[in-house]
């Protein structure tokens, strides 16, 4: 009971200060949550030494009411320090939005949000509120990085941070606003921070972390040592799992020769490979142990993002401008395109991304090699660009197929 109150530590505009905040609870058929405060006043403190001085001190406060309140108090006082993941930087949210969303930047505004909200909700403040509440394109981030792939994804990225630059800096102030910081005893504070030194230096040392593997999976894991990869790809309209390695610089699929097998699940992927053999990767040495896993149920099927390929919303970025093309997505795209081509024989395909000569080349050169100072800007319009590549990937979903599963 005493985990149901968290140290958390927030970033504000006048710094970094830590409190305590009870999530939720029931207690006589009602649903509570609270802050350590008392009355209009949301408790913060510089240090954790002196929170923990503060709560030694025994002085009234709302979260006294908390039925594990006494659990939490007579805790260790590592328990009052914050976890990474009860960290908020309040103030790096509208840098993040300035930067393309990943699943690390989505989640971390999304819990941001989340704080923000609940202490607007508990003190009561209209700015908060009336924030989140007019704003529902906020939302967005709860449903994590896949409302964000794509241009669509993007547009909606950037609504999120032109709303944020508009109403941020005065939910910003409206919290600070509502923070108080009690007098503590100074010896209570010096005696707290001794006895947290005296329980960090008794924590056994850490082991430490292992290298990641070159391929992005953990080391020792299947797929790092059988040199198969899972891989995604995403179309308009429907996203796929295949797998690909690569025998010396020939990429392999998972396929026939002629057409890569895609799978909309890792279920279906797993099925397939446990009950079926394919035309080309099953020669591989190494594809019998994923056979194997496949059987048993082991197979965790983990596609790294490196090997995540967005086709969806590139043709729209193209049509709008060398500018406004996410290089990482295209270089990807151009990766896999030219991996399917060159694995069923495609040399037209292939040279289409690869070569040189027409104005799609010149543009995907142009994007790709950014500290080539001898490439010529492309110049608008760019229609021609964007049609040549919707050809593309046309071509592109030619050649994946989803096989019949024995």
């Amino acid at each position: 009971m005493a985990k149901d109150i968290v140290p958390i530590e927030l970033g504000l505009p006048e710094g970094d200060v830590t409190t305590l905040w009870a999530p939720s609870w029931r207690e006589d058929d009602d649903d509570w949550e609270a802050f350590l405060g008392l009355d209009e006043d949301l408790y913060a403190f510089d240090s954790t030494a002196e929170l923990v001085a503060f709560v030694r001190g025994g002085e009234e406060h709302d979260l006294q009411d908390h039925p594990s309140w006494e659990a939490f108090a007579g805790s260790d006082v590592l328990a009052f320090r914050a976890e990474d993941d009860n960290c908020y930087d309040l103030v790096g949210v509208l840098e993040l939005l300035g930067e393309n969303p990943d699943e690390s930047s989505v989640d971390e505004i999304d819990q941001s949000f989340a704080i923000a909200r609940a202490i607007g909700e508990v003190c009561e403040l209209d700015t908060v509120t009336r924030f989140f509440n007019g704003n529902p394109v906020l939302a967005a981030v709860t449903r994590g990085m896949d409302e964000f792939y794509g241009r669509e994804g993007l547009k909606l990225w950037k609504s999120i941070r032109k709303t944020v630059a508009k109403g941020w800096d005065d939910v910003l102030d409206a919290l600070q606003d509502v923070m108080d910081t009690p007098e503590v005893d100074r010896a209570e504070v010096e005696r707290a921070r001794r006895d947290i030194e005296t329980a960090e230096a008794a924590l056994p040392e850490p082991e430490p972390e292992p290298e990641a593997a070159p391929t992005g999976y953990p080391e020792g894991s299947l797929w790092e040592s059988v040199g198969i990869d899972p891989v995604k790809i995403v179309f308009a309209d429907q996203e796929y799992l295949s797998l690909r390695c690569y025998l010396g610089d020939r990429p392999v699929f998972l396929g026939d020769g002629d057409q890569a097998y895609v799978f909309t699940s890792a279920r279906g992927l797993s099925r397939f490979l446990a009950d079926n053999d394919d035309e080309t990767l099953s020669r591989v040495a190494t594809y019998e142990r994923i056979k194997v896993a496949a059987t048993d149920g082991s197979l965790d099927v983990h596609v790294t993002d490196e090997n995540a390929y967005v086709l969806v919303g590139l043709d729209r970025d193209i049509e709008e401008g060398p500018s406004v093309v996410d290089r990482e997505q295209l270089g990807l795209a151009v990766e896999l395109i030219g991996d399917l081509a060159n694995y069923v024989g495609d040399r037209d395909l292939e040279a289409a991304v690869t070569g040189r000569g027409t104005a799609l080349r010149r543009y995907l050169h142009y994007v790709l090699n950014p500290d080539d100072g001898n490439l010529l800007e492309p110049t608008a319009p760019y229609d021609g660009e964007a049609s040549e590549w919707r050809d593309l990937v046309t071509d592109v979903e030619r050649l994946v197929t989803t096989p019949d599963i024995v």
